[in-house]
């Protein structure tokens, strides 16, 4: 390790050449991790919660969201928080107006908890964002390892030093809480540079009266959360540091891990135990690379912990899941804990019959009461019309009136299959894919067509497209010059579009025809401007629900392609809806999408 030529320069242990910890991180073979005689003993907290960065390093691994399904997953996140500060804040990027609509929606929410908080480069002008946007607290990025400061940002540990703090008084002039993000603190040298650099921003939060906030980040999880491990991968001993050396309060401490070596949870809850109030979290462990904690794994892990606090909903787990599924296209692995198909499965036979007989003996927990997730098992020989029918209900999540009935003749055609498959001697579970292709057949009257689900891939493909457009300021401007461009270029874009057009609130088509050239005789001809919508459905289903309306699949009246309408409310600056945007589309091209 480098020590020779240091100097100490404002408690920042300067150096010559950086402290790369070589003998942790060797680069060409497996990362080591270093042990002490001593472990460091438990802290926990009295209160400790969940952060979240869903929509911040849980976006910057996946394809954008819209406002709208920002919105959307905020309110759930708010939903299963039940208003008990357990999910304590979200944190959100700034910078583009889809940024900003983003957040205006969920402030416009009202909510409490989760709090909506910033993230900024460390520039002092963004702090110009924060204050416009009306958020209180931001983040900022105050990178520690010598892998940063002299590699990436080619400064001195002075200059970074200097530079953070600068930034940090910038932030308490402006009023705003800082929370400094210590990137890379698994390869930091912590007595160097991390402990007298946290120790200054804990002089500049007593001095302005303001808390300056601090978040271990572990950029490319090399923490370990073993109370024996030694520095700079001990997570129980950075913590411990943080708090013992460097005078974090545990209000003012979070933890930021990745999952690179598998120990993201387990590293998180090593944060609570040893004196770190927050865990930073997203929704599905969504993150860049290997990803975040599951903010539902840390959910479940606090309630081990602590109980479950008043308000908090579980079942909000599976409906955020479903979202991600159904409205999202994100495909859960099966055996993705509390979510994923399989969680709840019982796949070996006499297993299955165990479970069938007391579902206790193979299932960890009320599944339905928590998550309302029925046990599913898997059938085998001894599973009969009653574990068929089971096994129907609990895949295609039939509940109440809807449940199968045993004497439906389709589960003894079922039954009849499985039971030849025994017969000719088969010693393994019948899997889902074979049960479900066993339904299909016998109970087609239970399953959408392939029609049905093009339908709805075709509708779901059109609102996350008409609903992005009508975030953009061009069109929320409700100014028809500045309309037009935008959506010719959609047009253009999108083969599958064949109309686009605007309204007011009383229906008046503001916009020219924005068809393609060899339409626009005809389009011109009938809708002439000014035309009046205000009779048809998809203008008044936005102007009724403020909602994005989908219509039934429909012959047009002027060429007789097959089409579908979708149409969203425009809203203006303070949320007001301006107008409606609408788009007709071919369904023949966009299904082949």
């Amino acid at each position: 390790m480098n020590r020779g030529g240091a100097t100490e320069a404002g408690g920042v242990r300067d150096v010559e050449e950086p402290e790369l910890f070589r003998d942790l991180f060797p680069y060409d073979e497996v990362p080591r991790v270093g042990f002490e005689g001593e472990a460091v003993p438990l802290d926990i907290p009295r209160e400790f919660w969940i952060t979240d960065t869903t929509f911040r390093d849980g976006q910057q691994s996946r394809p954008p969201y819209t406002a709208a399904q920002i919105a959307r997953i905020y309110g759930m996140l708010h939903e299963l928080d039940g208003g008990s500060g357990l999910i304590r804040q979200c944190e959100f990027f700034l910078y583009s107006p889809q940024d900003q609509e983003a957040v205006r929606r969920c402030l416009a929410l009202g909510h409490r908890f989760p709090e909506v908080t910033g993230w900024i480069r460390a520039k002092k002008e963004d702090f110009r964002l924060v204050r416009e946007m009306g958020l209180k607290e931001t983040g900022i990025l105050t990178s520690c390892s010598d892998y940063h400061i002299f590699l990436k940002l080619n400064w001195t540990r002075r200059q970074a030093a200097e530079n953070y703090l600068g930034i940090v008084r910038a932030a308490l002039e402006a009023g705003v809480i800082p929370r400094c993000h210590l990137e890379d603190i698994t390869r930091a040298d912590f007595h160097g540079f991390v402990v007298p650099f946290v120790q200054a921003l804990m002089r500049l939060s007593e001095e302005s009266g303001i808390p300056v906030k601090v978040r271990a980040c572990d950029t490319l999880g090399y923490g370990v959360p073993f109370a024996h491990a030694a520095l700079p991968r001990s997570v129980p001993r950075l913590i411990h540091g943080l708090r013992r050396e460097a005078g974090v309060p545990p209000a003012r401490l979070e933890w930021h891990g990745h999952n690179d070596f598998h120990k993201v949870l387990a590293n998180a809850v090593a944060a609570w135990l040893h004196g770190c109030a927050a865990a930073n979290g997203a929704l599905l462990g969504f993150g860049e690379r290997t990803g975040n904690p599951p903010l539902e794994g840390l959910v479940m892990d606090y309630l081990s912990l602590r109980g479950r606090p008043a308000g908090v909903d579980t079942s909000v787990i599976t409906k955020i899941a479903r979202y991600f599924q159904d409205e999202l296209g994100v495909q859960v692995p099966p055996n993705y804990p509390f979510v994923g198909l399989d969680f709840n499965t019982t796949r070996a036979g006499i297993h299955a019959d165990g479970a069938l007989k007391h579902e206790e003996i193979y299932n960890a927990f009320d599944t339905v009461k928590l998550l309302k997730r029925p046990v599913r098992v898997s059938i085998a020989d001894k599973s009969g019309v009653a574990g068929i029918a089971y096994w129907v209900d609990s895949y295609l999540g039939l509940e109440g009136d809807r449940r199968i009935d045993k004497r439906e003749p389709g589960l003894m055609k079922m039954k009849k299959w499985v039971d030849e498959q025994y017969a000719a001697r088969r010693t393994t579970c019948i899997s889902d894919e074979e049960m479900l292709h066993l339904a299909r057949l016998h109970l087609p009257h239970l399953f959408a067509s392939d029609f049905d689900r093009l339908k709805t891939r075709v509708r779901a493909i059109a609102q996350r497209l008409v609903e992005k457009v009508t975030e953009c300021d061009e069109v929320c401007s409700m100014d028809g010059a500045r309309m037009q461009p935008v959506l010719s270029r959609m047009l253009e874009d999108h083969p599958f579009i064949k109309y686009l057009y605007v309204t007011d609130t009383a229906g008046r088509k503001i916009t020219p025809n924005i068809v393609r050239a060899f339409d626009q005789e005809k389009y011109d001809a009938y809708f002439t401007p000014g035309f009046d919508f205000s009779n048809r459905d998809w203008f008044k289903g936005p102007m009724r629900t403020g909602k994005t309306h989908v219509s039934d699949f429909y012959t047009s009246l002027l060429d007789g392609a097959l089409g579908i309408t979708v149409s969203a409310p425009i809203r203006g600056a303070h949320g007001a809806v301006v107008g409606v945007f609408g788009i007709d589309i071919l369904f023949e091209d966009i299904a082949k999408i």
